[in-house]
């Protein structure tokens, strides 16, 4: 009986992508297609570790629907929201040539899509292919508020490794809450102090036998012996970068940030939120069960982090239904040598030419701070460290939303909003790993504002991000929107321009970096995008806490090198 079902659902599996192809292919050969797809913001009943609790989501899924299309195909998705909540949706890793007010960040590139309207974001994927994914961009809705966006290559072009017998989705939604994730963001701010750790953690929305009435709450993929299958990893989460490996099993890394990568075998891998890793498998062990695993990297030392792995099924058809599934090994939870293992191996598939002239140099420090309490209640407002309130920036200044979006604001030129001031170095040089000064009568504190940086169009930059230790190094996973970078180098300690060592062949072309615990990146990138860009920490509540910037990249020459209008149906805040 068994088997049948098994047969059953591999004849579904067979039409869904049949049917999938027939839609990706719908259009031009040489792609440029348009895929239109419809959200519905709304609220679900959710029931997981013995409880029930309402979640924000797009058409009542968790994690939300897949959007397909193939490399230059146009997007187009019309939010509509049914909650309460004010919502924007990001669409991660897409560059947005020429669409930046369709890039999603709430009061960056626009308002929030307010409670009964509605929002059509229309954008097309120029000259890129791979593994993305959407999420919300507006308070902590990116918890339940997300879905994978894979696009193909144009027909006809084969990927450049082995293709696979199946390809399955993998999120990490690294963090599941029982209570209602706005009001722990609401609570956690209010205190001054950290976040709460999670309940659980979930693959694909769910949480695996380790936890409490989750016994059946597993997912699972039944694999053919012999057969190679693609996973395409997403790391979704909160607050959590996680390690990932299946047991007795080697992934094979083919793709990182939605660009291919030269194949690297590992038996673990590391991925922080904001990240995408393509992976092959094969399955070449004993017909048997074997664990898919998620822990966190545990990189902040003074973070509370939820112990207790997501566990999923990779199980071989024909294994005795009864078996125990093989525990995957993971890494352990402060591994940073695992974790630099991995990012040696990225190389960029083919050589490639990075500029070695430079136009603009930047030194950008990131960390937390502890604000001095000013509270007229230190006991409910001020539960950071040594009795202050936490903080995070970016040389020393904790990023401010402003009250409109910084696009609107630019494009209109209204005064007021932002300020064409953020520094090109720290405010002063030190030890920044060792020698920070991470205790109250030092100060610690950072400055508060929209400040932004002005990049001329078509400037080269190289950007050094700098880790630091005034209150707790930590990996530091750095999301850049508009733009993908070069990463030509990273390491431990303090940046020194004379001993570091770059990579100007092959580096990995990526849109978020892992800034290495006490380390430093150095990232390369031509601002050849018009419009206003986020640089943040994909860590929301560091990002919450003010660990962002801004840059404006100023028009070129001619209708190709020029921000466009803005679309009619722009949210207005």
């Amino acid at each position: 009986m068994s088997n049948l079902i098994t047969l059953f659902m591999r004849w579904l599996c067979l039409l869904s992508a049949i049917y999938n192809a027939k839609h990706i292919a719908h259009g031009s050969s040489m792609g440029e297609s348009t895929r239109f797809y419809d959200f519905k913001v709304q609220t679900k009943r959710d029931t997981k570790l013995c409880n029930s609790k309402d979640i924000v989501t797009i058409n009542g899924m968790f994690p939300g629907p897949v959007i397909y299309a193939q490399e230059d195909d146009r997007v187009i998705v019309k939010v509509t929201n049914k909650t309460p909540f004010n919502v924007t949706i990001h669409w991660h890793g897409v560059r947005q040539r020429l669409s930046c007010w369709y890039d999603g960040p709430s009061l960056i590139t626009q308002c929030p899509i307010q409670s009964g309207q509605s929002f059509t974001y229309n954008f097309s994927v120029v000259q890129q292919k791979g593994t993305f994914f959407w999420h919300a961009h507006v308070s902590w809705l990116r918890g339940t508020v997300h879905g994978a966006m894979i696009v193909y290559p144009k027909a006809g072009v084969p990927y450049p490794f082995k293709f696979p017998y199946e390809e399955h989705i993998i999120i990490l939604a690294g963090e599941y809450w029982l209570q209602d994730l706005q009001q722990i963001e609401k609570a956690t701010l209010a205190s001054g102090g950290p976040p709460p750790k999670p309940d659980a953690y979930t693959i694909n929305g769910h949480p695996g036998p380790n936890y409490n009435c989750s016994t059946n709450d597993v997912y699972q993929i039944d694999v053919i012996p012999g057969k190679t299958y693609l996973l395409r990893l997403i790391n979704a989460g909160l607050n959590t970068e996680n390690f990932f490996a299946i047991a007795n099993h080697n992934l094979t890394i083919v793709e990182a940030d939605a660009e291919y990568t030269k194949p690297f075998t590992t038996d673990s891998v590391m991925i922080g939120p904001g990240q995408t890793l393509s992976v092959l498998i094969s399955a070449n062990q004993p017909v048997g069960k074997y664990s898919m695993a998620v822990a966190p990297y545990e990189s902040g030392k003074i973070v509370i982090y939820q112990n207790v792995s997501a566990i999923a099924g990779f199980n071989y058809i024909g294994a005795p239904s009864d078996s125990l599934s093989l525990p995957a090994k993971l890494p352990k939870l402060d591994d940073e040598v695992a974790v630099k293992t991995v990012m040696d191996g990225l190389r960029s598939l083919n050589q490639v030419n990075v500029f070695k002239e430079i136009d603009k140099h930047l030194f950008i420090t990131i960390g937390l701070n502890v604000q001095n309490c000013h509270s007229k209640t230190p006991k409910q407002n001020c539960q950071g460290m040594h009795n202050g309130v936490l903080a995070a920036s970016m040389n020393n200044i904790s990023f401010v939303n402003p009250n409109i979006s910084i696009l609107e604001a630019y494009y209109k030129k209204i005064k007021g909003t932002y300020t064409e001031d953020f520094p090109d170095t720290p405010p002063k040089f030190y030890d920044f790993v060792n020698g920070a000064p991470n205790t109250i009568p030092y100060d610690t504190q950072s400055l508060n504002g929209t400040r932004i940086k002005v990049l001329k169009y078509g400037s080269r930059v190289q950007l050094i991000l700098q880790d630091t230790g005034i209150v707790n190094t930590e990996n530091h996973p750095m999301h850049f929107h508009g733009h993908s970078f070069y990463v030509v180098g990273y390491g431990k300690g303090n940046f020194n321009p004379i001993t570091a060592q770059f990579n100007l062949v092959d580096p990995p072309y990526m849109n978020t970096i892992g800034v290495p615990t006490g380390g430093w990146a150095a990232i390369r990138f031509v601002a050849d995008n018009p419009g206003v860009w986020f640089l943040h920490c994909h860590i929301d509540i560091h990002k919450s806490w003010g660990l962002g910037m801004v840059f404006i990249v100023n028009n070129g020459q001619g209708e190709q090198e020029s921000l466009p209008h803005p679309p009619p149906d722009l949210p207005q805040c």
